[in-house]
């Protein structure tokens, strides 16, 4: 508080006083629009820096509006799992960790002793049934002679019984050797009927031959592809990865020997729902990824996933029962390199992808 006496008290500042001048009188306050003319300069500042942001804003959002982008994304493809088809022991392992080989390279050789055993053994078998096909065929050959010499002899013995019949009945040959003739005759219809029997018999064995022939047929092919599984192969370029196989080492059937990683690979990106509305396969898409923040590579929407990622979870949503809070949802969408990337990507790989959607 100012506890000075008036006469200690300034004159210019005496109550009820105006400010006087350098001259000696009162100086007025400027009004308003005279401080606003003596600031011109600040003002048309302020105005034009104003209008720049606004005019910034509105043209970010128009550029904005035409892109779509997500953190919520990585590189995937489709990683195979290579297993043992035969049990055998691991004779060699000619690949090593994180290699990358072309499609046919081989990745692991098993013992494959046995199974060339087992292929031999059918191979052997096979050749023995069509041996036995090929002499089968020449006994239904000699069959059907027998039986058509059997039925010459049969219509020979025949006209012979007739004949001597007749002669019997006409008194110039003995009852004797008529019935002769017709026991020839009986005789011949005996062995025609064997010979019939045989050449049947004979023929039937053909197809039981034939089947058995299938069949050892089908278990060559069978010790085959045993044979030609232990020799282990990549099924497409890619890279080695996890590899758990080791020379020695007894692979059984279905037991992993290690991962593979296929060259081709894509972008999963998981959209919001709301964010779907323009977004159509064939976009163009700018990719960043976060492991080369230097670089930007380009590619399109190949397609957008027919549901939610939740609904394909292994525990869905249910949201018929108990309450319920909407939550947006994300959509997959799969997106493409429009070119092989030339730098080494793999599963997992954080991605920002940008969508022009107008």
């Amino acid at each position: 508080m100012d506890q000075r006496v008036d006469n200690e008290r300034r004159p210019d500042s005496a109550p009820g006083q105006g400010a006087k001048s350098a001259s000696g009188g009162v100086r007025k306050k400027p009004s308003l629009f005279g401080r606003i003319r003596q600031r011109r300069g600040l003002a048309t500042a302020i105005v034009l820096g104003s209008t720049a942001v606004i005019l910034a804003i509105v043209l970010w959002w128009l550029h904005a509006r035409n892109y779509e982008s997500t953190d919520d994304a990585f590189i995937d493809t489709r990683t195979v799992q290579i297993s043992a088809q035969v049990a055998a022991a691991i004779v060699d392992v000619p690949v090593t960790d994180n290699q990358l080989v072309e499609a046919g390279t081989e990745l692991a050789r098993l013992d494959d002793r046995d199974y060339v055993a087992q292929r031999d053994q059918a191979q052997a078998t096979v050749d023995d049934l069509k041996a036995q096909i090929a002499a089968q065929q020449a006994k239904i050959a000699q069959a059907d002679k027998q039986a058509a010499q059997a039925q010459a002899a049969l219509t020979f013995a025949q006209q012979e019984a007739d004949r001597y019949e007749q002669l019997a009945k006409q008194g110039t040959a003995t009852v004797e050797q008529a019935q002769q003739y017709h026991s020839n005759l009986l005789q011949a219809q005996a062995t025609f009927a064997a010979a019939q029997a045989n050449a049947i018999a004979t023929e039937k064995q053909d197809p039981v031959l034939k089947a058995q022939l299938e069949s050892a047929q089908a278990q060559l092919a069978q010790a085959a592809t045993n044979l030609s599984r232990t020799i282990i192969t990549a099924p497409v370029a890619g890279r080695v990865t996890q590899l758990t196989a080791a020379k020695g080492a007894w692979a059984a059937v279905g037991q992993a020997l290690m991962m593979f990683v296929p060259r081709e690979v894509w972008v999963t990106a998981n959209f919001k729902e709301t964010q779907l509305d323009l977004m159509r396969p064939g976009q163009s898409v700018s990719i960043e990824i976060d492991a080369y923040p230097d670089r930007t590579f380009e590619g399109h929407v190949a397609s957008v996933q027919a549901g939610s990622g939740t609904a394909f979870s292994l525990l869905p949503a249910e949201n018929a029962t108990g309450n319920y809070v909407k939550i947006v949802q994300r959509v997959p969408v799969k997106i493409v390199f429009n070119k092989p990337p030339d730098v080494l990507l793999g599963p997992g790989m954080s991605v920002v992808p940008t969508v022009k959607v107008r």
